[in-house]
């Protein structure tokens, strides 16, 4: 990954992409070449992993076991218009460019096909995507004879974490005028969560 200066990110940038609620593409190399599939992850900070699992039918897993393997990450992105950029009044030397956060983890995988090591997982990552919701659901609110049966219908996936190449690109390159007005544009269109993470890294 090409990471200008400007763009790398602290320790606690990745560890925090890495914890945030969210799917990332799982990407292996099998006979025909690249293949690709999006999965809820958890992070696993004390054991280095990424937690996840695949619907059974989907036969990837079955080739990705074993392999090494990319995970794509990403954070807030969004296009970012030169007019927001207090330097298009003053000399007009701008061009549009793009935010973004991403992380690539470079890793090996390992296919769980272990109901209890299933179950785990799902109230974990249910527990990371309900929390501050104001009448979270939980496993426990389904029969258990229907959870046990929809375990069956999926298989855990364990990606070790090798390596993590990251990225924050928010204007940290831009004057601190054309930040003011990138973190104005993106809220005047309702993107708060890119606004937020351009104002979190402004230098």
């Amino acid at each position: 990954m090409y990471v200008p200066a400007h763009f790398a990110p602290s320790d606690d940038d990745v560890q925090q992409l890495l914890d945030r609620p969210g799917a990332a593409d799982l990407v292996t190399t099998g006979p025909d070449g690249p293949e690709a599939t999006m999965l809820p992850f958890v992070h696993d900070r004390e054991h280095g992993t990424l937690l996840g699992h695949f619907a059974r039918n989907n036969d990837h897993w079955r080739r990705a076991d074993g392999q090494r393997c990319l995970v794509i990450v990403r954070g807030p992105d969004a296009y970012i218009s030169p007019s927001w950029y207090a330097s298009k009044a003053e000399h007009g030397r701008v061009v549009p460019t793009w935010n973004y956060v991403t992380a690539h983890v470079h890793g090996t995988v390992t296919v769980h096909d272990d109901v209890d090591w299933l179950a785990d997982l799902v109230r974990r990552l249910t527990d990371l995507h309900e929390a501050g919701r104001p009448d979270p659901w939980s496993v426990e609110d389904a029969p258990e004879g229907f959870f046990r049966g929809q375990l069956r219908a999926i298989v855990g996936v364990e990606v070790r974490i090798g390596r993590i190449d990251a990225k924050v690109k928010l204007s940290q390159n831009r004057p601190a005028a054309d930040v003011d007005g990138v973190i104005a544009g993106l809220r005047s269109i309702g993107d708060t969560a890119a606004a937020d993470a351009v104002a979190a890294h402004r230098p």
